[in-house]
C-alpha cells in the first residue's frame, strides 16, 4: 500500500536527466545497470529487485549543471574516487574528497556539486530495504548473504546513526572499482552472479568500516516520534490533501490514539488543530501575495471543502473574513505606495 507519505516526495526515483545529457553528448562517461526511472542498462524483472541501480559517471572536465536536491527511493552509497565535490544532505553541506564515501537514507534529501559539479569519479549503489520513514522495519534482500548477526549490526549501525559522511579506505575503493568493471559487461551470462556477490562484498566493506569507527548510536533517529516530525514539517506542501485523522496516522504508519498524542507532545495542538494552522497561514499568504485569485480557489488550495467553511474558520482564527482581511491589506499597500512616493518627491 502506498502511503502518503511517499506522496508528500520523501522519496522519489531520481532521473539523473543532466547526468544522462551529459553521458549522451560525450561529456563524461556514465555506466549503470538500473532499474526503473533511473538510467543505465536493464536489470532482469525478477532478479535482485532490490537493487535499484549501481553504476559510476566519471567526469574529465567540469559540467554546467548540478545533481540538485533529491531523494531515493532506497538507501545510498556513493563513494568518491576522484575530483572534489560540494555535498548537502537536509541542511549540512561537505566538501567531498577522494576516498569520501556517503550514506543517505530515503529520507534525507541530498545534493552533489554547487553551483556545478566539478570533474570527479563517483560510485553508488542504491538498494530498497523497504523504508520510506524512520520507524519502519529495515527488510534486506534475501539474496543479502551476510549472517543474521551481520545484518542486525549493519541495520542498527545505519538505523540509529545518520551521519552522511566517512572516509573510506582502499578495500571499499575496490570493491566500488570491481562493480564498476561489472557494468561494463552487460553480455556476461553470469553477471547477475558476479553482480549479487560483488554487492555483497561491499556491504561487507561497510559494515567493516562502520565497525571500526567511534560511531554514536542514537535511537531517536529510527523512532515514531521522529517520523511525525518529519511529516509535520512536510505538510505545509500538501495542504491541499483531503486529510482526516485517520489518513494523517496512516501516512506515518501509526494507530490514530498514538499518531494524536506525539503531534500534541511536538506542536501542543491536536492533529487538526494544527493541520487548520497551516490552511490559515497559507491562505493568510495567498490573500497579500495574490489578490486577483478568488476566495474559492484560495479555499481549495488550502485544503477546505468549501469556500463558506473556509470563510468561517478563518474569520474564527483571524477576526476578520478572507474579504475584509484582503481589503485591509490592499489599502495598507496602497497607503504604503502613496507615503513612499510623497517621500520620493
Amino acid at each position: 500500500m502506498v502511503s502518503y507519505f511517499d506522496d508528500l516526495s520523501v522519496f522519489h526515483a531520481d532521473t539523473c536527466k543532466p547526468l544522462s545529457a551529459a553521458a549522451a553528448a560525450g561529456d563524461m562517461e556514465m555506466r549503470a545497470l538500473a532499474r526503473g526511472t533511473y538510467p543505465g542498462e536493464r536489470l532482469p524483472a525478477n532478479e535482485m529487485r532490490e537493487l535499484k541501480t549501481v553504476g559510476y559517471w566519471d567526469a574529465p572536465r567540469d559540467q554546467s549543471f548540478p545533481l540538485d536536491w533529491h531523494r531515493n527511493e532506497g538507501i545510498e552509497f556513493a563513494f568518491l574516487s576522484r575530483g572534489r565535490v560540494g555535498f548537502g544532505v537536509d541542511d549540512h553541506h561537505y566538501e567531498l574528497a577522494p576516498g569520501h564515501l556517503t550514506i543517505t537514507r530515503p529520507w534525507q534529501s541530498h545534493r552533489l556539486g554547487f553551483p556545478t559539479l566539478p570533474a570527479c569519479r563517483m560510485h553508488w549503489i542504491i538498494l530498497d530495504v523497504g523504508v520510506r520513514r524512520p520507524n519502519q522495519q529495515w527488510r534486506w534482500p534475501k539474496w543479502v548473504l551476510l549472517s543474521r548477526a551481520e545484518i542486525d549490526e549493519l541495520t542498527t549501525l545505519l538505523q540509529a546513526n545518520e551521519q552522511p559522511v566517512w572516509q573510506a579506505n582502499a578495500t571499499l575503493r575496490d570493491a566500488f572499482e570491481a562493480l564498476a568493471e561489472l557494468t561494463r559487461h552487460g553480455g556476461d551470462p553470469a553477471l547477475m552472479s558476479r553482480l549479487k556477490l560483488q554487492v555483497n562484498a561491499t556491504l561487507l566493506e561497510v559494515l567493516a568500516l562502520l565497525r571500526a569507527q567511534p560511531v554514536r548510536l542514537d535511537t531517536y533517529l529510527s523512532s515514531s516520534r521522529r517520523t511525525v516530525a518529519m511529516f509535520l514539517e512536510g505538510l505545509t506542501a500538501n495542504l491541499d490533501l483531503p486529510w482526516t485523522l485517520d489518513s494523517l496516522a496512516e501516512a506515518c504508519g501509526l494507530g490514530r490514539t498514538q499518531f494524536a498524542n506525539y503531534c500534541i507532545e511536538i506542536t501542543n495542538v491536536s492533529p487538526m488543530d494544527y493541520l487548520n494552522a497551516l490552511r490559515i497561514k497559507r491562505a493568510r499568504e495567498l490573500l497579500r501575495a495574490e489578490p486577483d485569485r478568488s476566495i474559492t480557489d484560495i479555499a481549495a488550495l488550502c485544503g477546505f471543502d468549501t469556500s463558506q467553511y473556509f470563510a468561517t474558520r478563518f474569520r474564527r482564527e483571524v477576526g476578520q473574513t478572507p474579504r475584509e482581511f484582503r481589503a485591509v491589506k490592499h489599502r495598507r499597500t496602497a497607503r504604503d505606495a502613496e507615503k513612499a512616493a510623497a517621500q520620493a518627491r
